[in-house]
């Protein structure tokens, strides 16, 4: 790996900077006040070396005075000391405050732009990512450039500063002996420039073992009910013991690397500490120096030092957060393959949707065609049922139809309009998706119906409720509205999730309802208790139900039948089930088999 790094180290210096070049630019409000916050921290560098010159001044002109000790020009230099280190230590504080207060800011930005902007990616990009991973991008991640900013950086500009200051009033005491200190230092520029560039691919993959060890955690956490159900706790406390061991591993060898880095700084000083006694004293015999400037300068050399071990500690540090800036930026900056046109974009057209689709094609990254020459129009107003085998192409058709994904080739239209013109707020707000599994947030059943209409009341909830013949399992709920439904809807059943998520359909009224299989998990007298309310719900509303109870299929106006990716069959459910021969005739046969 060294030889490899080293190989390419012009290209990976560069590209270093081109990382933290691109996060700063990312947090413009990292910026704000900045002239004010560097103006406050010379002040509090410039405070730090009074104690040395002090000292100086306190040995010669005090102590060491012609005719002996002086206390009047103790005091004084005590008193304007005093002054000074007060004067620091106030400086000190505003730009702390100054600096954490900006970084806070900027910090929350970069949380919430890169939030947003993992929603705005397709679910086929969220998909090739685990979730865990994806939530540390927005935690750990920006956590670790938070550190940075916040200890590093304010470190980075104290040392900056107070080597700035330290080596001149070193010059003014003595040249020879700062550049014995330079010569001490001198090598260790080109050993830190060694270890910066392995720890740029150390911390890197640091910062992935993290993400990948979170995404196992979450997938455990999650599947926990699998997990016992088939018995592979074994297994799985496996996968997190690999998980944790790369993670272990990654850390030791970035923290050795970091250590012995170090190491060097320790030797460094302590050569330029020892050769500053021994020349400070040669010159001090030569009479080139004073016994309160030989002293002064001991404790300049030590305020020199201290930044510079500082410095390289804060340069590794910025290897980890320059990689976690990177995982950052490939989220922000990978452009979304369903962009909303925004602005630019147009809205859907008032009153009832009709759907077409112009010769849509459809394929998984690397895998076969899903969907083929799917070619076909559905009336506004029109209740659907698309209906084939597992596997057929039916969740992907709604996908399509609410553009969660886009069609590798041709279109899909809403009332004329390509889907990729709407705007997404006109989109979201006129086409509604019930999904197969009735994701709910961890709150209360009110609350996640109204995700749909925020401004609804108790009252209109309950009459939402009745309308759709849900009354009384609200009522048998043991808070009934207020009933907590847990994390993802676990204190409810699946039924009871797919329920609520169907109320929650109702009340945003849209123009457009796609049911992807959402009575699936409901039990059969709930369901024909449903079936009844959404005929009166449906009714004037464009419904395309993915169906796989065939009871949906049946009381639909039209049967869309899909095989291998292509529509084979189409009609009402009378015609189309009287052809004993074909597939949709097959699937109906299969279906009432079952239902016996």
């Amino acid at each position: 790996m060294t030889s490899a790094v080293t190989g390419t180290a012009p290209d990976a210096g560069a590209e270093r900077l081109g990382v933290l070049r691109r996060g700063l630019a990312l947090s413009p409000e990292l910026f704000t006040g900045l002239a004010g916050t560097l103006g406050l921290a010379m002040v509090a560098t410039i405070g730090r070396v009074a104690v040395p010159v002090a000292i100086q001044q306190g040995i010669d002109r005090g102590i060491r005075a012609a005719s002996g000790p002086d206390l009047g020009v103790l005091t004084l230099i005590v008193t304007i000391t005093a002054a000074v280190l007060f004067t620091t230590m106030v400086s000190a504080y505003l730009m702390n405050v100054r600096l954490f207060t900006v970084s806070e800011t900027a910090l929350a930005g970069i949380r919430v732009r890169t939030f947003r902007h993992i929603h705005d990616l397709s679910m086929l990009h969220q998909q090739s990512e685990r979730r865990g991973a994806l939530v540390s991008r927005v935690t750990g991640d920006v956590d670790q450039i938070s550190q940075f900013l916040q200890f590093g950086g304010l470190l980075f500009i104290l040392s900056l500063g107070q080597l700035t200051v330290t080596t001149v009033v070193m010059l003014v005491y003595s040249w020879q002996l700062t550049l014995v200190v330079f010569a001490a230092f001198a090598p260790l520029v080109f050993v830190v420039r060694h270890f910066q560039r392995r720890l740029s691919v150390l911390y890197l993959e640091v910062r992935e073992s993290v993400g990948a060890l979170l995404g196992v955690i979450a997938e455990s956490v999650v599947g926990a009910p699998v997990v016992r159900a088939y018995g592979i706790q074994r297994r799985t406390s496996e996968r997190l013991d690999k998980a944790i061991e790369r993670n272990r591993r990654s850390q030791f060898r970035a923290q050795k690397n970091n250590v012995v880095s170090m190491s060097f700084g320790e030797l460094a000083a302590g050569l330029a500490l020892a050769g500053v006694v021994v020349v400070g004293t040669l010159l001090g015999a030569d009479r080139q120096l004073t016994v309160g400037q030989l002293t002064a300068f001991l404790f300049l050399a030590t305020l020199f030092v201290q930044p510079v071990q500082v410095a390289t500690e804060v340069l590794n540090e910025a290897q980890n957060a320059i990689a976690g800036w990177r995982r950052v930026l490939d989220i922000i900056e990978t452009e979304p393959d369903v962009a909303d046109p925004g602005a630019a974009g147009r809205a859907l057209p008032e009153g009832p949707i009709d759907v077409t689709f112009e010769h849509v094609h459809f394929a998984y990254p690397g895998g076969p065609e899903v969907l083929t020459d799917v070619d076909l129009t559905v009336a506004a107003r029109t209740r659907v049922a698309v209906v084939g085998e597992t596997g057929s192409g039916k969740t992907t058709f709604a996908k399509l139809l609410t553009r969660l994904m886009d069609p590798a080739n041709g279109r899909v239209l809403l009332s004329g309009v390509p889907l990729s013109d709407v705007r997404f707020d006109s989109l979201r707000s006129r086409v509604v998706m019930v999904p197969q599994d009735g994701f709910l947030f961890d709150s209360t059943v009110a609350d996640n119906v109204r995700f749909g209409r925020p401004d609804l009341s108790d009252v209109d909830l309950e009459l939402a409720f009745t309308e759709l013949g849900l009354i009384d399992w609200v009522e048998s709920l043991s808070d009934g509205l207020q009933t907590q439904v847990g994390e993802r809807g676990e204190a409810l059943s699946v039924g009871e999730r797919q329920l609520v998520a169907l109320a929650r359909a109702y009340v945003a009224d849209p123009d457009l309802l796609v049911l992807d299989e959402a009575t699936s998990a409901v039990d059969p007298a709930t369901e024909v208790r449903l079936q009844r309310t959404l005929d009166a719900v449906t009714r004037g509303r464009t419904t395309i139900a993915i169906a796989h109870r065939l009871s949906t299929a049946q009381s639909a106006d039209e049967v869309i039948v899909v095989d291998k990716g292509r529509v084979v069959q189409r009609g009402p459910h009378t015609d189309l089930v009287t052809d004993p021969d074909s597939i949709y005739a097959r699937l109906y046969a299969s279906w009432l088999e079952q239902t016996r």
